[in-house]
C-alpha cells in the first residue's frame, strides 16, 4: 500500500532562466508524475520514449513538433505522445509548467 503523501507545486517565478527542473511528486505501479518548470531553451530538445507520456501546460506557453504538426500550447492545452512517438520541443517561455503523466507499464 503507497503512504499518504501531500505536496504543493513549485511557482513559476522558481523556473530557472534556462533547461529545466523536474520534480518527480509520484511514481507508482507503472506511474510517474511529474511537475516540470521550463526557462527559455537554448535550442529544440528531441524526445523518443519508451513509454506513454501525458503532458498539460499549467502555466506559461510552448511550442511542440510531433511528426510534422507544430503545436502552439498555452494553460489549459495538454498532449498525448504514445510511446516511440518522436518529438522535440522547439520553444518555451521562461515560467512554463508542465505537469507530466508517465505511463511505464502499457
Amino acid at each position: 500500500m503507497t503512504a499518504f503523501r501531500r505536496g504543493r507545486l513549485g511557482a513559476a517565478a522558481a523556473a530557472p532562466a534556462a533547461g529545466e527542473v523536474v520534480e518527480q511528486l509520484l511514481a507508482t505501479d507503472g506511474v510517474a508524475i511529474e511537475h516540470i518548470l521550463s526557462g527559455e531553451l537554448d535550442a529544440p530538445v528531441a524526445f523518443d520514449q519508451d513509454h506513454d507520456e501525458w503532458v498539460l501546460v499549467l502555466e506559461g506557453t510552448a511550442d511542440l513538433e510531433v511528426h510534422d504538426d507544430q503545436l502552439a500550447l498555452e494553460p489549459g492545452d495538454w498532449v498525448f505522445l504514445p510511446r516511440g512517438t518522436p518529438h522535440r520541443l522547439l520553444r518555451t517561455s521562461r515560467g512554463t509548467r508542465w505537469l507530466a503523466v508517465h505511463l511505464t507499464n502499457r
